[in-house]
């Protein structure tokens, strides 16, 4: 969608949970963001923190809203000010082009066993432990097998 300017805002855990910081500031951060032209919105819960994702009709709406005092303050509010807040372009942090990702590659494209010699230094090595230990030089290998 070209006419979509997405971002992701990844909010981390750190002395306090990002769910706490979701629940005092994320209504302040979304209610900006509808009522400075937003066009979509979701919050995502990780194990790490959180995801807020926002999508404006440009870039310069999204940082007209940015750096609106009300989300200025909260963003400055994170868990851990220092490492505890990513921004991304893109919707789920992305990187944001417009067009749809391509498929994976397919498992074993070109890609063909290649045979392993068989070395026989380990199993000449371990029979020689073997034959010490039972005091006896009639041990088999495979190698000699």
């Amino acid at each position: 969608m070209a006419d979509r300017y997405e971002i992701a805002l990844e909010i981390i855990d750190g002395p306090f949970s990002a769910s706490s910081w979701q629940r005092a500031y994320g209504d302040v951060v979304t209610n900006a963001a509808m009522g400075w032209s937003g066009l979509d919105w979701e919050w995502r819960e990780f194990s790490w923190g959180l995801l807020f994702m926002v999508a404006f009709p440009s870039e310069d709406e999204y940082l007209a809203w940015r750096n609106t005092p009300a989300v200025v303050a909260a963003l400055d509010a994170v868990p851990d000010p220092v490492n505890g807040l990513v921004f991304h372009r893109g919707w789920g942090g992305t990187s944001g082009s417009g067009e749809p990702r391509r498929g994976e590659p397919m498992a074993g494209a070109g890609g063909a066993e290649v045979p392993v010699p068989v070395e026989t230094v380990l199993d000449d090595a371990v029979a020689d432990v073997v034959r010490e230990a039972i005091g006896t030089g009639d041990v088999r290998t495979a190698a000699s097998a």
